[in-house]
């Protein structure tokens, strides 16, 4: 298996391709660098510089390296954002991976029971985000999709498109819903985007100023959004035995799991949490709500435990600190 990782040089992006090549398998990254960092491409691994939208460096990437499976994890990521600019969040996130798709179906030989070459596997990534708000305690796979945002739209589209192409292609498919990412594996492969709310807390304290938290009204019991955190070294393990699933798997699988801990934490907790570990003492202040925003998000993850035997390893607290100490390396 050769995989084809889309945004291998991102956040995410680098620990999945990390762990899928301490795994043993071979990887080749493909990112247009608009937000990702080529040095995050370990030694060895082809870094291919193009964009999801580009059919033609898609075909010759695929043919070069004899790709057999994609990860697909390119793609535009904030929510605020998207409802400012929601036809730029389709054109990207969905014609993108249409795009793709098209250059992986291209890719495999007359449709038969057992196709030798060509792309076989494909792995996207997902979001919570395609929930919505939804009214449950813990949000299984079969909860309602009815998400809040442009960004969310986007994500549950993108999950139709994949099981579309894969019944019709012969392809094994895999939608992953992430919740709230944090944390780092190693300092050089921490988030450097201020998006997610450790690294933008982390920089409005090391400025001198106070976290904003968005909006202290929410029905939780202390006002604040409630969302279930999980490590970005368990998130990339996660990829690393879905495609070990889908590689085994008869051609027209279909899977959507969760990728969480089951736990929630409110803003609040996080960001004093934040606070107590970077050795700050920076009550957060209170800001409007950001459009979009749910009051509470958090995952049931029992399905990916049976199908895949996948389960979180590290708390909330490692995920601060090892985020904390990829924030203040030397440069």
């Amino acid at each position: 298996m050769t995989w084809l990782i889309t945004g291998g040089a991102g956040y995410i992006g680098a620990h999945v391709v990390r762990a899928m090549t301490e795994a043993g398998e071979r990887t080749v990254v493909y990112d247009d660098l608009s937000t990702g960092i080529a040095g995050r491409v370990p030694e060895g691994v082809p870094l291919v510089v193009g964009s999801v939208l580009d059919g033609d460096t898609l075909r010759r990437a695929l043919a070069d390296h004899a790709v057999t499976g994609v990860v697909h994890l390119a793609g535009k990521k904030r929510v605020a954002e998207s409802v400012e600019r929601p036809l730029h969040y389709y054109h990207e996130n969905v014609e993108g991976l249409r795009a793709l798709l098209d250059a992986a179906c291209a890719s495999r030989p007359a449709r038969s029971s057992t196709p030798s070459s060509g792309v076989r596997n494909f792995v996207f990534s997902s979001s919570a985000s395609v929930y919505g708000m939804p009214d449950v305690d813990l949000v299984t796979e079969e909860t309602p999709c009815l998400p809040m945002s442009p960004y969310g739209e986007t994500k549950l589209a993108g999950e139709w498109l994949v099981r579309a192409a894969g019944r019709a292609h012969g392809l094994t498919t895999a939608s992953l819903r992430y919740f709230n990412v944090a944390g780092a594996a190693s300092p050089e492969l921490a988030d450097t985007g201020v998006f997610n709310l450790v690294p933008m807390v982390f920089e409005r304290l090391t400025a001198g100023e106070a976290p904003r938290i968005f909006g202290a009204d929410y029905a939780t019991p202390d006002g604040t959004c409630v969302r279930d955190y999980i490590h970005v070294a368990d998130v990339a393990e996660a990829h690393v035995a879905t495609a070990r699933a889908l590689t085994s798997a008869a051609p027209g699988t279909d899977l959507t799991l969760n990728i969480g801990r089951g736990e929630g934490v409110s803003v609040r907790e996080m960001t004093d949490l934040i606070n107590e570990v970077t050795g700050y003492d920076t009550p957060a202040t209170i800001t409007p709500r950001r459009p979009g925003d749910p009051a509470r998000v958090v995952a049931s993850a029992e399905r990916i435990a049976v199908e895949l035997g996948w389960t979180a390893k590290r708390d909330v607290r490692e995920m601060v600190t090892s985020a904390w100490e990829g924030w203040v390396k030397p440069t």
